[in-house]
């Protein structure tokens, strides 16, 4: 024992253990990508199932039918006599028919600001009072006029007011049942939400004049098509990539396939799913793409940050299911929830779903993101010790920390200045300002390398300095993506990945003139900015636009998120990645001195 230790103590402080480290952060890399592609394995994934025994999905007899397609019918024709009246006339017609129902009907009025827009308007809402219960507990029903694609939601609004009215009849519910009728599925429903937490801005937002208990459970309708349909879509990506408890999920699959024979259940667009590798793969990576970019997918997301688990359907194709099959799944699954006596908790939260029946679970998939952000940490370690090798020489290890600290603490206070402008500006500057921006960034390097020299050291920086310049800014985005990976392992993972390169910059000596060219260009090209305007100009197209159309898109979605859904991507993106991204480039551009005034090889 005591020669083994001897051995290990022997062996830290030999140099050429210090090669090592950059090996193990690559091959850190290399795992953790390995093992995202080894997810949709049947040995790393499994079959979803209910955890809450008391939701007995698809375990009672649904009634909605026959008759109430003629209502149905009807509450289409009146609401086709709404379709072109204003936010406020529409509201009344759809209040009368509530009032009619028998049920408590309120308003809200919001206003939000974003991308120099305003979006307003006005909620109307309707709570039915369950019989046997006390107001304490409620079910929501969303019922948009617009859809997420700004679509005329025709469909869903007529067949809310029919189920309000279908629901009206039974007394079996104990949850009161609010049916919600925002004229937009992100705004209005944004502020409805809010407003009921009682987390809103008074200033922008009213308050709701009547309300019910804690809300159990949400679901939203987008179901803009008239005719009949053929598989049913659901959608449950939340803001900054939350996701509502699995069991929900599972009942609603349950419901739809078993009960109502709706076989064809999908997610993320994959409506023809053979279960195969590539299938489960392609899957996933849509998946982890929508939760990291973090944005709302559908009037469900804005309860989810409540921790109030929510879903939105959407009927898609063309088939032989009609609204009333839709009927029964909403009512079969708040027939479920109905069941509850305590909010949903014995699922699963963090989760990535391969298929409507396949998923994996955050013990398994969480290693890959922890792997990438730990390459950053080693390195980080490795600087550390190898900064303090500087003066062995004389048997001490005198780090000079003030540079080093002060040059990351202005590369991280930098990232406040395009999170504030890109918060704030007009809608129709967002594309001239943000190219200049790029510019300035891809400039910004140089500019304060020069800065460093000339106006913070007063003389050339040690090889020393710049180890622990690149060690200070790699602990925090070790420590940064980490802390992230917990919370939405998505964006975690895609920054990580992106910022991998910045574990290897490195001082260049100066017969090496042309790899610290190459380099340089190598992390321009993986800058930020570089990498928005390649995804908007690939996204352009899908959204509608050309390639500049592409970027004015994601940025005022972008504004839109920050200002008004909460949306902490942009905070990542300047405030995490951004100063990173300088502090590397700074370091490869450097050119380190010893003591002696000349250069030093690195």
């Amino acid at each position: 024992m005591p020669r083994l230790l001897s051995a290990v103590l022997h062996m830290r402080k030999d140099p050429r253990m210090l090669k090592v480290p950059p090996y193990l952060s690559a091959l850190c890399v290399v795992v953790g990508v390995v093992w995202l592609f080894l997810l949709p394995l049947n040995d790393y994934s499994r079959r979803t199932y209910i955890s809450e025994n008391a939701l007995l999905p698809g375990q009672v007899h649904t009634y909605f039918g026959g008759s109430d397609q003629n209502v149905f019918r009807a509450y289409r024709h009146e609401l086709d006599e709404l379709q072109d009246k204003t936010n406020i006339e529409i509201n009344d017609g759809i209040e009368n028919i509530y009032k009619g129902i028998g049920l408590k009907v309120g308003r809200q009025n919001y206003t939000y600001r974003s991308a120099g827009k305003d979006y307003s308007g006005q909620n109307v809402y309707a709570i039915l009072q369950a019989p046997r219960g006390d107001a304490t507990e409620a079910i929501v029903l969303v019922t948009a006029w617009k859809n997420i694609k700004n679509e005329w939601n025709r469909s869903a609004v007529a067949l809310g007011l029919t189920l309000a009215r279908y629901f009206k009849r039974w007394s079996l519910w104990s949850k009161d049942i609010i049916i919600v009728t925002p004229p937009d599925s992100r705004a209005g429903i944004q502020a409805w939400v809010d407003a009921y937490h009682d987390a809103h801005n008074a200033a922008n937002v009213a308050s709701l004049p009547i309300k019910s208990g804690a809300l159990q459970g949400a679901l939203a309708l987008d179901f803009p098509q008239e005719a009949r349909y053929e598989s049913l879509q659901i959608v449950y990506d939340g803001v900054n990539g939350q996701l509502p408890n699995l069991d929900l999920f599972n009942s609603m699959v349950l419901i739809a396939a078993g009960q109502m024979g709706m076989q064809q259940t999908f997610i993320h667009d994959m409506q023809k799913h053979s279960d195969s590798y590539d299938a489960r793969l392609a899957t996933m990576l849509r998946g982890m793409l929508n939760q990291g970019l973090g944005q709302s997918t559908g009037p469900h997301s804005s309860f989810i940050p409540y921790h109030v688990d929510a879903l939105t359907i959407q009927p898609v194709g063309q088939g032989w299911h009609d609204e009333m099959g839709l009927g029964r799944i909403v009512e079969g699954t708040f027939r479920s929830l109905n069941n509850l006596l305590e909010k949903l908790h014995q699922s699963f939260f963090f989760y990535i779903l391969m298929n409507r029946d396949r998923f994996v679970s955050i013990g398994t998939y969480l290693p890959s993101a922890m792997l990438v952000a730990a390459n950053f940490s080693i390195m980080a370690t490795n600087l550390w010790i190898k900064s303090g090798q500087e003066d062995t020489q004389t048997g001490t290890a005198n780090r000079e920390l003030l540079l080093p600290l002060i040059t990351v603490a202005i590369c991280q206070f930098l990232g406040g200045a395009p999170l504030a402008i890109f918060s704030h500006i007009p809608s129709e500057a967002l594309v001239p300002v943000f190219l200049a921006f790029a510019a300035l960034s891809a400039a910004s390097p140089f500019i304060l390398s020069y800065g460093i020299q000339t106006f913070i050291a007063r003389k050339q920086v040690s090889l020393q300095q710049y180890e622990l310049i690149k060690c200070f800014s790699l602990l925090l985005l070790g420590m940064f993506l980490s802390a992230l990976a917990t919370l939405n392992f998505s964006l975690a993972l895609i920054v990580g990945l992106l910022a991998t390169p910045l574990s290897f910059a490195r001082t260049w000596p100066d017969n090496l003139v042309a790899a610290r060219i190459l380099y340089t260009i190598f992390l321009q090209v993986v800058s930020p900015p570089v990498i928005l305007l390649v995804a908007s100009a690939v996204l352009g197209p899908k959204l509608g636009g050309s390639a500049m159309g592409g970027l004015h898109i994601v940025l005022e979605e972008a504004m839109f998120g920050w200002n008004v859904l909460g949306m902490y991507t942009p905070l990542v993106l300047w405030a995490v990645w951004w100063p990173a991204w300088i502090v590397g480039c700074l370091i490869t551009l450097g050119r380190p001195v010893n003591e002696a005034g000349k250069p030093k090889q690195a």
